[in-house]
């Protein structure tokens, strides 16, 4: 989210422009929102061995096309070498060169799907290991070699074997997000019932929970998922599966607890959200929507804010950012606590993405929320949080300020709440750095006076800021323009 009090904290520093503490400060966050995304919520996952480290499985390449070769035609000959060999070449196939050239050995993926099914157990696991490091591939070829595995990778979810299982479980999301084909193939061999039935018999193993837990979230970030696969996932025991995770107990683990949230999250809110919104915006208001919509608003609001950067297929339909908009606009009068809770959803929303900023913008839906600022209960404080998201993208700045949101900012300037006046400074501050035309339509508005009213307010942070803008930007622009205006002798 936007967190203006640190700005206003920073900026009082000696040696540091506001301009400068403002860019250090984004790209602290995006460092900080990239790591959390690469720690939980990348697209794929590699389960490394329990004897070696994550720099050692990085260091660990094998792009030969001889030692590759080699490698597998040792496989194809029985030997009591072959699990030493399987391991080998498991981790040779960390290099994008030697999975390639791996796949394009006749019948490879089948002699690897045969000792995947052979009674050699060690051999099995080596297996998986190498289907795992192939799934990992960012190659879609690679990917769609090992669909000859998948139905075997299914079956085995009913073993024993903690890590076995694990692999199997990871090698199958792995292999979902990319490949409509595969997913397809997936779900007619009959993934769903064979997650559900590998979370009820392994509830209590907190490390397949949460592999099976990244398994289902992975589909159900698919494009298609609403069509496809949540009515799958809600005709079967998944969800009462994914609840109880959610319920603490002496077993209680974190990891599994945000797989299954996620997973959650990806069956109800955003879909409901953009099916609700459109059915308010059409002017659907069924006594009781309000009691559905709240605590959808909640559960997406809170895992935009606790978890900063979320997967952006679960995301990407910008008719979020409409329904969210038309709830705010539906019950601004009627229920202002529901509409205060869409524009705190929408603000944590667009802090995150550009892709929701520039959907304000595109989609004219800017002016309906500048229509709201004269609205108090919190919700233009919300709102101008919104704005100082899609001011912070500099290309921005000129659409909104043609928008009319110059003239709406003196309004809000004149307001008695002081987050309300912050905001304002905080937003004008960046329209002004975008460019002279903004400031001098603000001028043209009455913007000297308004400022230098500031120049007595009780609150420093306030006075400075104000003083900021007035002798840096204003001013200075204003001298410019009656240098530039004076005629030549």
């Amino acid at each position: 989210m936007w967190r203006l009090s640190r700005i206003r904290h920073k900026a009082g520093r000696a040696g540091y422009s506001l301009e400068e503490l403002r860019v250090k400060r984004r790209e602290h966050e995006k460092a900080l929102r990239q790591a959390r995304r690469d720690r939980q919520l990348v697209s794929r996952r590699l389960l490394l061995n329990e004897d070696e480290g994550q720099q050692e499985a990085i260091r660990h390449t094998c792009s030969d096309e001889n030692d590759v070769v080699s490698l597998f035609h040792n496989l194809q000959h029985s030997s009591p070498e072959r699990e030493a060999h399987l391991k080998t070449l498991s981790k040779s196939l960390r290099d994008l060169s030697a999975q390639l050239i791996f796949i394009k050995q006749e019948n490879s993926i089948h002699v690897l799907v045969g000792l995947l099914t052979g009674p050699n157990t060690r051999c099995r696991l080596q297996s998986v290991c190498c289907f795992h490091e192939l799934s990992h591939s960012p190659h879609p070829s690679v990917t769609t070699a090992c669909l000859p595995a998948t139905p075997y990778l299914l079956t085995y979810l009913s073993g024993q074997s903690t890590r076995f299982t694990e692999l199997c479980l990871y090698t199958l999301g792995n292999l979902c997000p990319d490949s409509d084909i595969v997913r397809e193939k997936l779900l007619a061999q009959g993934i769903i019932p064979a997650l559900a039935c590998c979370i009820e018999n392994q509830r209590h193993n907190m490390a397949v929970m949460e592999a099976a837990g990244f398994t289902l979230s992975q589909l159900l970030q698919a494009k298609d998922a609403s069509e496809k696969i949540i009515p799958l996932v809600l005709a079967s025991s998944l969800p009462s599966h994914l609840l109880a995770v959610l319920t603490p107990d002496q077993n209680f683990a974190l990891a599994p607890a945000i797989e299954c949230a996620w997973c959650l999250h990806y069956l109800t809110c955003s879909m409901l959200l953009v099916s609700l919104g459109g059915a308010v915006a059409q002017g659907n208001k069924a006594e009781g929507v309000e009691l559905l919509v709240c605590p959808l608003l909640r559960c997406v609001g809170n895992l935009l804010s606790c978890t900063a950067d979320v997967p952006d297929a679960c995301l990407s339909d910008v008719g979020l950012t409409v329904a969210l908009c038309a709830l705010l606009q539906a019950y601004v009068q009627t229920r202002p606590s529901l509409a205060r809770e869409s524009a705190w959803v929408l603000n944590n929303l667009t802090a995150r993405s550009c892709l929701f900023c520039s959907a304000l913008i595109t989609l004219n839906l800017v002016p309906n929320l500048i229509q709201l600022l004269p609205f108090s209960q919190g919700i233009n404080t919300m709102i101008l949080r919104v704005l100082a998201n899609v001011a912070h993208k500099k290309e921005f700045c000129i659409q909104l300020a043609e928008f009319g949101l110059l003239s709406s900012l003196c309004a809000t300037l004149k307001m008695a709440e002081q987050a309300v006046v912050t905001l304002s400074l905080d937003i004008l501050f960046m329209l002004f750095a975008s460019g002279s035309q903004v400031v001098e339509d603000f001028v043209r508005e009455g913007g000297i006076s308004l400022l230098e009213t500031f120049q007595y307010y009780s609150e420093e942070d306030v006075r400075r800021k104000a003083v900021y803008l007035l002798e840096e930007h204003v001013l200075s622009s204003s001298s410019q323009c009656t240098v530039s205006c004076i005629p030549s002798s």
